[in-house]
């Protein structure tokens, strides 16, 4: 097939995006595909320039740096679609979204794509936009019985005390997240979250371990459990620098407990009309209640991402996790 990775974009989630491209387009190539990356925001200036290789030494390289992009601050923007992008879209037999945050994950892209019956990887423009957004997820995962830290959007109410989290609503990552001990850091902590989203999401903080469970062929996969190593939260900088969190798979838990995690997963997956892939995250307490956190509806692709993790757990290589979900775009 001719395989266009569509990566990049106007979003604080670009780095991690690119990352994820590369490794991507190259295990496409690996298994007998041809291949193009293209950024979704820049574009490309002559369609005549564009093509599709099956030589990954033409893959650049891309790693994630340790500080979240600042592209967001450019006061020259036009569009969140580059030039060219649809045309080049157009000329692949499926579009790979290799994308992060914001328009890759909201939805609108996805709609954009299926106006122009363009066929893509990952879920439609609905389940993306009801997983992205923080709060939809939230209420539609309590109305199906599923535990999820009580919350509020955008000022704090009397039933959220400190110490709490302050999200900003449709960002992923973890960026601009953060834990918020007093009255203090907790304006401090607003002002970060609205750096990356008009919309704060504020949430009791659950005590407990940290998990997350894969969806591929809409079947969870091995339970993963996340240990920062340096007594922080799962952040930006210890989700994608390398050797800073252990990532336990499949995680060292009770046969029960794994089994309830993955249950959930699927019914989340479901309930927010997400397709094929996604990758949905958890806490569980000192009592083993179990939490959602939220869902990803294009998990990370990058070296340390935990979605590829967890197919390799199953036996499923980095190469064919990459062709399932390319073949799954012409389902």
């Amino acid at each position: 097939m001719n395989i266009l990775v569509l990566a990049g974009g106007l979003s604080p989630e670009r780095d991690v995006s690119l990352s994820s491209a590369s490794r991507i387009a190259k295990a496409l190539i690996a298994k007998g595909n041809k291949v193009a990356v293209l950024d979704l925001y820049y574009g490309i200036h002559d369609v005549k320039e564009f093509f599709f290789t099956d030589d990954s030494d033409e893959i650049e390289d891309y790693t994630v740096s340790e500080k979240v992009p600042d592209i967001m601050q450019s006061s020259d923007i036009e569009a969140y679609i580059g030039k060219n992008v649809l045309q080049c879209c157009k000329m692949a037999d499926i579009v790979f979204l290799a994308l992060h945050g914001d328009i890759g994950e909201n939805g609108k892209l996805q709609a954009v794509l299926d106006l122009y019956k363009i066929k893509y990887t990952g879920s439609g423009y609905n389940g993306c936009l009801l997983s992205m957004d923080k709060n939809i997820a939230k209420i539609l995962v309590s109305a199906g019985n599923i535990k999820t830290a009580k919350w509020c959007l955008n000022e704090m109410e009397h039933s959220i005390d400190f110490p709490c989290v302050v999200k900003p609503l449709g960002v992923g990552s973890s960026i601009g997240i953060s834990m918020v001990e007093n009255s203090n850091e907790y304006e401090t902590a607003i002002c970060e979250a609205k750096k990356y989203d008009s919309d704060i999401l504020i949430e009791e903080k659950i005590c407990g371990r940290e998990f997350s469970v894969g969806i591929l062929n809409n079947k969870a996969l091995p339970v993963i459990e996340i240990i920062p190593k340096n007594n922080e939260f799962y952040n930006y900088k210890n989700k994608y620098q390398m050797n800073l969190t252990d990532e336990i798979c499949p995680a060292d838990i009770p046969k029960h407990l794994a089994a309830e995690l993955k249950q959930k997963a699927e019914k989340i997956h479901q309930m927010l009309n997400l397709k094929f892939y996604s990758r949905i995250d958890f806490i569980v307490d000192c009592k083993n209640n179990v939490y959602f956190l939220e869902a990803n509806s294009l998990p990370g692709m990058t070296p340390s991402s935990l979605l590829p993790q967890e197919a390799a757990a199953m036996g499923i290589s980095y190469e064919d996790l990459c062709n399932q979900i390319a073949e799954s775009a012409l389902m």
